[in-house]
């Protein structure tokens, strides 16, 4: 993987990152958060090693840029659009057409701010400065979310996890960091996420 040039989007004061703001957790940790219900309202992009490699993907998070930044305008936005499709600023795995990216950030200004993107439910939200290592993280997963149904959420969460430790995504590995069986993973991952496991592999 090439090497994320985060850094121009702190320079230009991008928020990428937003917690919840009306959704109340459950319970507060040290670490971080609980939601029992789950939340839709933590935003969370480039938290992974784990680049953008679809246009879908990347329409997606250029949605939640331009939802989380009120302050761009069309032309700023266009910018910051073209810098993280460049495949070269390490955010993308695949080249993009201009005309293609001129097309996606038309689309995705013209959609109203009043309707917030739709999200992955989050249970579990981890700190910034919580310090845990990938384990220590999927420990904690495994240990609250126990006996109960697993979310695609969770089951993301431990993927992006896996991948942050330079491993490999397998049923069996996810089953043991989340304390299920493999037929609870089998039985709650749908096409989406399997095909989103081959591409996460693909990229380590």
């Amino acid at each position: 993987m090439s090497h994320r040039r985060i850094e121009y989007l702190h320079k230009h004061r991008i928020i990428y990152h937003r917690n919840p703001i009306t959704d109340k957790p459950t319970i507060i940790y040290d670490w971080g958060y609980y939601y029992e219900n789950g939340t839709f309202e933590c935003y969370s992009l480039f938290r992974s090693k784990a680049l953008i490699n679809t246009y879908k993907s990347l329409k997606w998070h250029l949605y939640v840029l331009w939802y989380l930044n009120h302050q761009l305008d069309q032309d700023s936005f266009l910018w910051i659009a073209s810098f993280i499709s460049d495949k070269s600023n390490g955010f993308v795995t695949f080249e993009m057409p201009k005309g293609l990216i001129n097309r996606i950030v038309y689309e995705v200004s013209m959609k109203d701010l009043d309707t917030p993107p739709p999200n992955k439910l989050r249970k579990v939200i981890f700190k910034d400065n919580c310090r845990l290592n990938v384990s220590e993280k999927l420990s904690i997963v495994g240990q609250i979310i126990g006996k109960k149904k697993l979310s695609e959420s969770e089951i993301y969460d431990a993927m992006l996890y896996t991948i942050d430790a330079n491993e490999k995504i397998t049923i069996a590995k996810l089953a043991e960091r989340l304390g299920c069986s493999t037929r609870t993973i089998h039985r709650n991952m749908g096409i989406d996420l399997k095909k989103e496991k081959e591409l996460l592999n693909r990229e380590l």
